[in-house]
């Protein structure tokens, strides 16, 4: 009974250490939330108060306006477009280079795989400035081109994932299917593909919250405000010059979150399935 008795009690201490963990981590985000009811002048008068004392839905028409005649309907649908055609490039790259270090020989195999993995360790503040001065040369400044056309070249982590993955794949099935009469473009599309979706699911979660969250990019390369995202849409609230309109913003930034809470309910089960079946489906 003892036993039992502790068990039992390391089990209720470990579950309120959790939620009293997960409030602390959320409280930021529910704070915001909820500022995005309150006026914009008492935001931070009644910061201490998580609920509103008058809730105020006047926020979100005000911040959906948005700026110049630009409302973000617009950003929204800019950063949909980035978004979705750059998590595209980056997924069906990345699992073709991945497929081509995990099961094809070529000469140099492991000086290109070292290689790659070493731009992992590079800090963007590294590349950023040849990156501009690169694309700049090609006159791709204020378009869509930098922020999108470099995912189709491979993402280097990524490609560690969904290699990492296709390696937990018996190689017995690929050479089941050569003696069936597939090759190698056969095997990768009929095999290792169905075996890999929970990797490439995990990588597509990964990249829409990195792209609709990125914001140095679209600052770098964006000029025009009608080709603005919304990450840095929010970012036109701010005016030194001018009183900061505080509930527009949270307003706009609590639907921003929308996408990424609805991406990551849609395809959580198969970040569950990667990791119950390291790769291998029953």
């Amino acid at each position: 009974m003892e036993i039992k008795t502790k068990k039992r009690i390391k089990k209720i201490l470990l579950h309120v250490g959790l939620i009293i963990f997960t409030a602390v981590m959320l409280y930021p985000l529910a704070w915001m939330s909820m500022s995005s009811f309150k006026e914009s002048s008492t935001v931070f008068i009644d910061a201490h108060k998580l609920i509103p004392t008058e809730w105020d839905f006047s926020n979100f028409k005000e911040g959906w306006k948005g700026f110049g005649g630009i409302t973000f309907t617009t950003f929204f649908k800019n950063s949909f477009i980035i978004t979705f055609i750059a998590t595209i490039g980056s997924i069906i790259s990345s699992t073709f280079i991945a497929y081509g270090f995990a099961r094809i020989k070529f000469t140099g195999k492991k000086i290109w795989f070292v290689l790659m993995m070493l731009t992992l360790m590079l800090p963007y503040e590294m590349v950023m400035i040849p990156q501009y001065i690169m694309f700049n040369s090609f006159g791709w400044v204020d378009t869509y081109l930098p922020l999108i056309l470099p995912t189709f070249f491979g993402v280097p982590f990524f490609i560690f994932l969904i290699m990492q993955f296709i390696r937990t794949i018996p190689t017995e099935l690929d050479q089941a299917a050569r003696i069936d009469g597939c090759d190698t473009v056969s095997i990768f599309f009929r095999i290792i593909v169905p075996l890999i979706v929970p990797a490439m699911m995990t990588a597509t979660i990964f990249s829409f919250y990195w792209r609709w969250d990125d914001f140095m990019g679209p600052l770098l390369y964006l000029v025009t405000p009608e080709k603005y995202p919304v990450s840095l849409a929010l970012k036109l609230f701010s005016d030194p010059n001018a009183v900061t309109n505080w509930g527009a913003m949270f307003a706009m930034t609590t639907v921003s979150l929308l996408p990424v809470f609805i991406i990551f309910f849609i395809f959580q089960k198969y970040i569950v399935e990667g990791i119950s079946t390291s790769g291998l489906k029953s």
